[in-house]
């Protein structure tokens, strides 16, 4: 799929009375390759404009302000990532119907976000820079998690601490054990050291042992 249609379907998501316009995916590509490469606050809607080839009245017919814009990118993707469980589409993806093994459900989540983020780093860095600055996103988040995974991810958490499989902490902290490891692999790997020459396939299994193992020595 081409990047500007990805980026249209991305945007659209959840909306289905949203519709962009060319001019729109012009100035939303423009302003999501400044806000990753200057900030949010470092960027200016005549910078925007100019980038994406329109007048600077074009994006006030279409955002308000420039937060309205902000918005425009960041909310589709707290709805389709955020950070990285909080997606309808996803929690039915992966939560409904868990394997068997808690193994096989971490790879299946690792490997789901790993494709996105892979597809939407621009996107994902500018929601982990402006997330902590703004109470709106902030606010949309928890709603979103709340409502979509948190009681999903809790239902295959004790399913599985049920069969013995994980230990009997609290499911909100096996979820920022999970959460905070997966996260940062990926921010690692994509934003970090986005360059550096990554064996993918192994990172990803060290991921899953550590989740389950930790880094202490294993009896065998």
């Amino acid at each position: 799929m081409a990047e500007h249609d990805h980026l249209q379907q991305l945007l659209e998501a959840g909306d289905e009375e949203l519709k962009l316009t060319k001019k729109q995916v012009k100035i939303l590509e423009a302003a999501i390759e400044m806000f990753a490469e200057k900030g949010y606050a470092s960027t200016s809607t005549s910078e925007i404009a100019q980038k994406a080839g329109v007048a600077e009245g074009t994006i006030f017919r279409h955002y308000r302000t420039k937060k309205e814009l902000l918005m425009a990118i960041v909310s589709p993707v707290i709805s389709k990532f955020a950070m990285p469980f909080f997606a309808t589409h996803f929690a039915r993806q992966v939560f409904e119907g868990p394997p068997a093994q808690f193994e096989d459900l971490l790879k299946k989540l690792i490997y789901n976000r790993f494709e996105f983020v892979k597809e939407n780093a621009p996107l994902l860095k500018i929601l982990l820079q402006e997330v902590s600055f703004h109470p709106e996103l902030q606010q949309h988040f928890q709603e979103v998690f709340a409502a979509k995974v948190l009681p999903k991810f809790e239902e295959a958490i004790q399913t599985y601490q049920q069969n013995d499989q994980i230990i009997q902490y609290p499911s909100p902290t096996i979820m920022r054990m999970i959460m905070t490891t997966i996260i940062g692999f990926l921010i690692t790997r994509f934003l970090i050291m986005p360059d550096h020459e990554w064996d993918d396939q192994a990172e990803i299994d060290r991921t899953v042992h550590f989740i389950l193992h930790g880094l202490g020595e294993q009896n065998t």
